[in-house]
């Protein structure tokens, strides 16, 4: 036995017009398995869609760059932390920009999740490789900043450079 159509035995109800099946047709219709293809549409209607190769390739690197944002974030809200743990009792700057980073990082991995909600194997691959490369740029020990303590490192870098690292303008090692 075949089986039924997806609409078979659902009726519209009456007085709708033949414009609302159409659409109640296409909105049921959505991908529910992962699929490989130029196609998808992500985070908005159309886009990238039918836009060609250009378009989903630039759809990927913008799913990438928000996965690696994601991380930086994380990596700035641990800097905020540790810079209000080292103060004793946070101020009140502190837990509202340490908040803020939060929100923002929650946003953007909200956004992330909607993307590879399209069911499109490259923005999968492009989310998972988004969220490597912003771990290894801006939390893991291989990149510079991250091995030497992370934020701290790169304030008294930027300390240094600016006056010198012995007080006197002077950068002895």
């Amino acid at each position: 036995m075949a089986p039924a159509p997806p609409h078979a035995g659902h009726e519209l109800p009456r007085g709708k017009p033949a414009s609302a099946a159409g659409h109640a047709a296409s909105a049921s219709m959505t991908q529910m398995s992962f699929s490989w293809g130029a196609h998808a549409v992500v985070l908005f209607p159309g886009w990238p869609g039918e836009h060609g190769a250009g378009a989903y390739v630039l759809c990927l690197l913008f799913v990438a760059g928000l996965a690696a944002l994601a991380e930086a974030l994380a990596a700035v809200s641990r800097c905020i932390a540790r810079r209000g743990a080292s103060a004793g009792a946070a101020p009140a700057s502190s837990a509202a920009l340490l908040t803020a980073a939060h929100a923002a990082r929650m946003a953007v991995a909200y956004l992330i999740m909607l993307a590879v909600m399209s069911f499109n194997v490259g923005v999968l691959v492009a989310a998972v490789a988004g969220h490597a490369l912003g771990f290894l740029l801006a939390r893991s020990r291989v990149h510079p900043a991250a091995a030497a303590g992370g934020c701290a490192a790169v304030r008294d870098r930027e300390v240094g450079a600016a006056g010198g690292a012995h007080g006197d303008g002077s950068n002895k090692a």
